[in-house]
């Protein structure tokens, strides 16, 4: 499988979306519907107008298999204003908006491809630290997916109705 990453733009919103879309019929499938809902978020005009203001905001990319839309996400200067309450790193930073892959390709290492690109871009700018947050409940894997992937944990949060958040960072 050859996988390229290239820039998004605001054209691959429903691309975007729809990979959205399969992370939560996943986890849906696998009873974890606390960390996205059972909801396509493409049906949530909210997180439509995120995707796309974060988009305005940095860079989105995504990583194409064999040609095919696969996984994105889109690098920052900041994190989300829900982390806001957060003492600021006290540095230059690009901060991870949206990962998301579709679900077909799990399993193939692009996820992983597309955060080594996410790091390579943020060292290529001249910044040290790159940061991510996610959610941080039920078994813990998708901590332990960032810090198979080089991140380490710094602050925990709780947003919304008690929806427990971690952020982690990766020096660079």
């Amino acid at each position: 499988m050859r996988i390229t990453i290239r820039e998004a733009g605001p054209d691959d919103i429903p691309v975007i979306l729809g990979m959205l879309d399969s992370c939560v019929e996943w986890l849906v499938g696998l009873g974890r519907t606390e960390q996205w809902g059972t909801t396509p978020l493409s049906a949530n005009e909210k997180t439509a107008e995120s995707v796309a203001r974060y988009m305005a905001e940095g860079v989105t990319y995504l990583a194409e298999a064999d040609g095919v839309p696969a996984a994105t996400l889109t690098l920052t200067d900041a994190p989300g204003a829900y982390l806001a309450h957060l003492p600021p790193p006290g540095e230059p930073e690009r901060y991870i908006h949206w990962l998301a892959s579709d679900r077909r390709f799990k399993g193939h290492g692009i996820g992983s491809a597309l955060l080594a690109h996410a790091a390579e871009e943020t060292r290529r700018a001249g910044v040290a630290l790159l940061r991510v947050d996610c959610y941080a409940g039920a078994d813990g894997k998708l901590v332990r997916y960032y810090e198979s992937n080089g991140f380490t944990r710094t602050d925990t949060y709780t947003a919304m109705r008690d929806w427990p958040g971690q952020v982690l960072a990766r020096r660079l």
